[in-house]
């Protein structure tokens, strides 16, 4: 017996393909509407100019190194609370570092060891992490919880309730340095960091594994595929890629703080969000969390460049997180359909 097959319709397919790409969409309208908003108001451009894209790009740097790794965790189903102030613990640690070497070893070699330190301790934190949830079941939320509230203690003690100043030239300059005087350093460093997670999450068992664990854990397990130490793994990795960020801040504000991470972890999640991972887990791309960044970062430059409070800024990215979700909530009813 014959069974004909109904084709989609063409409102199925426009939902389809909208969903697809719509984050690439919304971010060119955004571009639009601030540049026609500028000229008209201003009389001059809104991103046409190189110092525009710089900010754009320097805005963008914290959030995105969060969001990436945070794009591997929620993609393998879980979620990281604690990078906020794993950012602010790996801040303080490089700054206490290179500040106490200041005086006895070379610029670059204070820095290099007060990477290596706030790596490290950030990773302890990250290990820390997937303990609780590999081994010990602790729901995702619950134990990145705790240890946010644990990173942030360590880093405050740490601080002694203050910044930590650091008068480090070499130190300075990653931070506030730019290449050939057009790109910043931190934007470079960033780059190179999106392109290996882009190769990892999509041409490695790494990244496949991610997936499948994301898509059905158990059949994962049953697959063979050791879920407890690629778990463990994972959270390592999102704490390292924080590190990252909070050594960048303490390069950009000469200066290590507990609290450089905690504004940063709201914009993370959304970035992953907006950029289509899903929070129940076996979606996602590196490419749509760059995007998701990048939407977020415009819409508080755009705010900021004509006049807007930045309190809307949390009422703007809050309205496109909720918008991000619809979006994904019609796409999966058509596909499912």
């Amino acid at each position: 017996m014959n069974q004909t097959v109904k084709p989609a319709s063409s409102g199925s397919s426009i939902i389809k393909t909208v969903g697809a790409i719509w984050s690439w969409l919304f971010l060119a309208f955004l571009i639009v509407v601030f540049e026609i908003w500028a000229r008209l108001s201003f009389g001059q451009t809104f991103l046409f100019n190189l110092n525009s894209v710089q900010s754009i790009l320097m805005a963008t740097v914290q959030p995105l190194l969060l969001a990436l790794g945070l794009t591997f965790v929620i993609i393998a189903g879980g979620i990281d609370l604690s990078v906020g102030f794993t950012v602010g613990l790996a801040s303080v640690t490089a700054a206490q570092v290179m500040q106490s070497l200041n005086s006895s070893l070379p610029s670059g070699i204070g820095l290099a060891l007060g990477i290596i330190a706030a790596i490290l301790i950030a990773m302890i934190a990250g290990l820390v992490n997937g303990l609780l949830i590999a081994r010990l079941n602790i729901p995702p939320f619950i134990g990145t919880l705790g240890m946010y509230g644990i990173n942030r203690g360590v880093a405050f003690i740490l601080a002694k309730g203050t910044t930590v100043p650091v008068d480090n030239p070499v130190n300075s300059a990653l931070g506030n340095g730019s290449v050939l005087g057009i790109i910043p350093i931190p934007v470079l460093i960033t780059l190179i960091i999106v392109v290996i997670m882009h190769y990892v999450l999509s041409q490695t068992k790494f990244g496949q594994y991610t997936y499948a664990i994301g898509g059905n854990k158990q059949a994962a397990q049953r697959a063979g595929i050791n879920v407890e130490r690629h778990t463990i793994g994972l959270y390592v990795l999102t704490a390292a890629l924080a590190a990252v960020a909070g050594i960048i801040y303490t390069g950009r504000f000469t200066a290590g703080a507990a609290q450089a991470g905690e504004p940063t972890l709201l914009n993370a999640i959304a970035a992953v969000v907006i950029g289509g991972a899903s929070l129940f887990g076996g979606e996602g791309k590196v490419v749509g969390t760059v995007i998701g960044a990048l939407i977020i970062a415009v819409i508080e430059f755009g705010l900021v460049y004509i006049n807007v409070s930045p309190f809307y800024q949390f009422i703007a990215v809050g309205a496109v997180i909720i918008l991000s979700v619809l979006v994904d909530q019609s796409r999966r009813s058509v596909v499912g359909s």
